[in-house]
């Protein structure tokens, strides 16, 4: 069962849609898990979709929703502050602890790619998160953008594009910014892409984003629980970036590597990793402790 639903987070309606698993009776409590969607995208993009009919089909209560500024969500179109998104997601926490169905002490959260790092952030900061997956994710903003953007060349536009947004927000000025100039994909892989997606942002996402670093708390989700799942080959976010969150992570943390997939991981059909993921989440969440 699906029901469209809306929670508030610094004053802004945020629009998700909350799937209740079929089978549930009346006055039963279930785990549940919360799915962020990705860069400048929506709750109804292919990751969160894929993984939320995932969750929801083996049994977990499932909430995917719009960052602020994104989809049906209110607030500044493209303004997708990497901090701004962690309390959006410690407010759907807040949502789902008021769910009668739900366990409130047994919530997950999974995010894909820039989701990834909002989940691993909130995981660190909010004890409440129960279990983290974290697909194509990233852990430091600088080194990040430097991989992205590899050449002498490319890298000089991209700091040349920081060095004015710098300048026009010292102004009391903003800048708007092209997606593919912030993260590079491959023509091929555009398709992935979530109708709908933010195609320009505000200049401080950039800032945000390179300023953001996730490294600095994943070591706090210990002792809960902490999966992270990465192409080996990922031709958008590099894959050294969910290498070098696991050397900061505490134990239990689970790295894996997957052939044969790119960034869009979990939306590829790949059935080796929704196998993976499947047994991961019922071992290290289960849906009724």
């Amino acid at each position: 069962m699906q029901k469209e639903i809306v929670f508030f987070s610094d004053g802004l309606k945020i629009a998700g849609v909350l799937h209740t698993p079929d089978g549930m009776k009346p006055g039963e409590k279930r785990a549940a898990m919360v799915v962020l969607h990705g860069f400048g995208s929506n709750k109804n993009g292919g990751i969160s979709m894929a993984a939320t009919e995932l969750f929801e089909s083996l049994g977990y209560v499932t909430l995917r929703f719009d960052m602020r500024g994104c989809g049906d969500s209110e607030g500044e179109r493209g303004r997708v502050i990497c901090l701004e998104q962690v309390k959006d997601t410690q407010a759907a926490m807040d949502f789902l602890q008021t769910q009668e169905g739900v366990i409130s002490t047994s919530i997950g959260v999974m995010g894909h790619s820039f989701g990834a790092a909002v989940a691993i952030y909130t995981a660190g900061v909010d004890l409440r998160v129960a279990a983290c997956i974290s697909t194509g994710g990233w852990g430091d903003g600088e080194k990040k953008f430097r991989k992205q953007h590899a050449s002498d060349a490319a890298w000089k536009k991209f700091t040349d594009m920081m060095s004015e947004g710098q300048r026009k927000a010292a102004l009391g000025e903003s800048m708007m910014v092209p997606r593919y100039d912030i993260v590079p994909i491959q023509p091929g892989l555009r398709s992935q892409l979530s109708p709908g997606s933010i195609t320009e942002f505000p200049y401080e996402v950039v800032q945000s984003m390179f300023d953001f670093k996730a490294n600095e708390v994943v070591g706090q989700i210990a002792p809960r629980p902490l999966l992270l799942l990465h192409p080996s080959n990922d031709t958008v976010t590099p894959t050294e970036q969910s290498i070098d969150l696991f050397a900061h992570a505490g134990q239990p943390t689970d790295l894996h590597l997957f052939a044969n997939t790119d960034h869009f991981i979990l939306g590829e059909g790949n059935a080796l990793v929704i196998d993976f993921v499947s047994g991961w989440i019922h071992h290290n969440l289960p849906l009724k402790p």
